[in-house]
């Protein structure tokens, strides 16, 4: 009997040896222009839900995004967890407007509640590409000022999308709706379903869907659809997405960081994929943070991987919309995306062992023969990138690489080095293309004459009208 309970007992304290920590998250403000930025705390809460990440893998050793955040142990010095991203801000000062004026930006920190006394350290790429410290803060778990306990946002039932298992043992996405009244909540979970299974029908998703868990949120709108700008339309959505972010007329952000938290809060989360109750063409994605997209757009399927693969990977663009009017500058740097090069060193790029044997570095590209047909028949860039984004894509037309989806298979097999680009996606397009001079004989699309993409579903095309301009 002794024995009995003595195993009982070394079981137990097992399992809570293994019970995964809170959530501690620490909300801040972000604010500067092109030429400073300062960091200020705003709050810190422990989150209702334990730590959804694997516990086996506290430290990022990716070397991927803009930013990287180290939490130190203050008595030992060592760093007990880490994690490289993107942010808004990031973005925003790479903009025109940031050399004019200074803003603001809600962030928020992410990671399993510590023990002891620690202090957090964010880090910003430099000049070089290098981590360089830009901002510490000290946390003492047992401060008062920590809120807990406190009855989490409405964000209606937890949905379970997909279940594979354990959170800690899954990567964790979740499914957001932005802009769907509660009367549409039903419309929110057939979007959820098929973007889903679109995600699914894509590799690598494909052969690693039983390592995912999806979960599905949606709090209710008091008015269907969020915000458009550019149209004069505005919404007070529960999460606060808006078209013309940076003015950009397609790109889909959300600016309300606490409310985003909030509500996500509601569920296990590594990534987060925001559903925008919209038909107009639009999305984005930022590494570490979100990625978005309009649930009833054409080209939704499309645009869910897409962005998605920017936010959990940190991949980027793979297009260019225009010949380059000037040359590399000299002082060109390694991009940190995995899918981009400068090819500063052929000897070490980075998909060495995806490039036959033999292939010229930097591979010839027939850019005008592959261009000069279909090149407008493809999907239109979702937003205006950012300089530095702009730059890097560039730059790449000095080489040509294998897709970020061979990548990610994790392909032996040799390949032949190619790029991805829009005009390549033509083929899977779901809509037929239409002439400028057509689409704007339709009222409905007059006001659209500036835009440089039309489109119109391929029943409406014959007809030479268009049900939607985008």
């Amino acid at each position: 009997m002794t024995c009995t309970l003595l195993l009982a007992a070394v079981l137990a304290s097992g399992v809570r040896a293994a019970a995964p920590p809170p959530t501690l998250r620490v909300d801040y403000y972000h604010t500067g222009d092109a030429s400073e930025e300062r960091f200020s705390i705003e709050r810190m809460v422990i989150e209702p839900l334990p730590w959804p990440g694997n516990p086996a893998r506290p430290i990022d050793d990716t070397n991927r995004g803009k930013y990287l955040f180290e939490v130190v142990d203050a008595a030992s010095g060592r760093t007990i967890f880490s994690r490289g991203f993107a942010s808004i801000y990031g973005e925003w000062e790479t903009t025109a407007e940031a050399k004019s004026m200074h803003r603001t930006f809600s962030e928020s920190l992410r990671f399993p509640l510590i023990d002891a006394p620690a202090r957090v350290v964010v880090k910003k790429r430099d000049a070089k590409n290098r981590f360089r410290d830009v901002w510490t803060f000290a946390i003492d778990p047992g401060d008062k000022f920590i809120e807990r306990g406190a009855a989490p946002d409405a964000a209606g039932r937890l949905i379970r999308l997909q279940e594979s298992g354990d959170p800690s043992e899954k990567l964790d996405l979740l499914i957001l709706g932005d802009g769907y009244t509660a009367a549409e909540r039903a419309k929110f979970d057939r979007d959820a379903r098929r973007l889903v299974d679109a995600l699914f029908a894509t590799s690598p998703f494909k052969a690693r869907r039983r390592d995912i868990n999806v979960w599905g949120l949606c709090p209710a709108a008091a008015q269907s659809g969020v915000s458009r700008p550019s149209q004069r339309i505005y919404r007070r959505s529960p999460i606060g997405t808006t078209y013309d972010a940076f003015d950009s007329e397609r790109y889909i952000l959300t600016f309300e960081n606490r409310a985003f938290r909030d509500i996500a809060a509601n569920a296990p989360y590594d990534a987060v994929e925001i559903l925008v109750n919209s038909a107009t063409y639009g999305g984005g994605g930022i590494f570490g943070l979100y990625s978005t997209v309009a649930a009833d757009s054409a080209w939704a399927p499309y645009i869910f991987v897409h962005e998605f693969g920017h936010h959990i990977a940190g991949l980027a663009d793979e297009y260019y919309t225009s010949d380059v009017a000037y040359l590399p500058a000299t002082d060109r740097v390694e991009p940190w995306e995995p899918n981009a090069t400068a090819l500063l060193d052929p000897a070490t790029l980075k998909w060495k062992d995806l490039v036959a044997p033999g292939t010229p570095l930097p591979t010839p590209w027939p850019k005008e023969e592959r261009f000069k047909r279909g090149a407008a028949r493809s999907a239109p860039p979702i937003g205006r990138k950012p300089k530095s984004m702009r730059s890097s894509a560039r730059s790449r037309l000095t080489t040509r690489h294998c897709s970020a989806e061979d990548r990610l298979r994790g392909k032996s097999a040799p390949s032949k080095a190619r790029t991805t680009r829009r005009a390549d996606i033509s083929a899977r397009r779901p809509t037929a293309s239409c002439s400028r001079a057509t689409l704007c004989r339709s009222a409905q699309c007059a006001a659209a004459r500036s835009r440089r993409f039309w489109t119109c579903t391929a029943a409406d095309s014959g007809a030479g009208r268009a049900s939607r301009c985008y």
